[in-house]
């Protein structure tokens, strides 16, 4: 199966089973290499962010924890996705990415690092602003909502909401080699507290008082 099949499976499935709603599409880049930063709050986050919409050659950086299920593999690896072990300097997973980013893909990746297990925010990781630092490519963070709890639902034949929405590119950083740690620390920040604004307040989690997010939230206000 090709990914664009399984694209129009998953836009046929999420149609009948889920209410999935994507808001601030005009915000995703048409063209170019960007990464696309979100929220991981479930495994229904993953085809969500595969239905992009306007990016038919979306993929993913997944953790390798997931070969492990025979159904997320399979659609891991139908999708193209970049297998990433976490638990390593996969610098393997890095390159790959690199390349496909060089090559204008859209690539989907978890700031957070892991799945959060109480639908809260975790303190982003370093990785996202460094391959985006290396291959000169804007981020677009996007805030899931929703998928949470979304499968429980779906057990219990109820049609959860789903949200995905999109913000503004963050321009593509140019690494200063002077002051890189801070950098990378700002960035990241940066790429967290705009998902956090568009998230409800119960989902702020470690951002929850973050100067930077108070500061878009003023921004945002006036």
């Amino acid at each position: 199966m090709k990914p664009n099949e399984l694209r129009r499976i998953l836009v046929w499935l999420l149609k009948r089973l889920t209410v999935t709603e994507f808001i601030g599409v005009e915000n995703i880049p048409l063209t170019g290499g960007v990464l696309i930063a979100t929220n991981h709050m479930s495994r229904m986050d993953i085809p969500v962010l595969f239905l992009t919409p306007n990016r038919p050659d979306m993929t993913a950086l997944v953790t390798t924890k997931y070969l492990k299920y025979p159904l997320i593999r399979w659609f891991i690896v139908t999708a193209q996705g970049i297998w990433l072990d976490r638990d390593t300097a996969d610098f393997s997973a890095f390159r790959t990415a690199m390349t496909a980013l060089n090559q204008g893909m859209a690539i989907g990746i978890a700031p957070e690092g892991t799945r959060s297990k109480d639908a809260q925010l975790l303190e982003g990781k370093p990785g996202t602003a460094l391959l985006a630092l290396r291959a000169g490519v804007p981020i677009l963070p996007v805030a899931l909502s929703g998928t949470e709890d979304a499968v429980d639902k779906m057990k219990h034949f109820k049609r959860p909401h789903i949200t995905a929405q999109f913000g503004k590119l963050i321009p593509a950083p140019v690494l200063d080699r002077n002051n890189r740690e801070e950098q990378l620390q700002q960035l990241t920040d940066e790429i967290m507290c705009q998902i956090a604004v568009m998230l409800p307040e119960k989902y702020h989690g470690f951002y929850r008082e973050h100067p930077r997010l108070k500061e878009i939230l003023a921004e945002n206000s006036k």
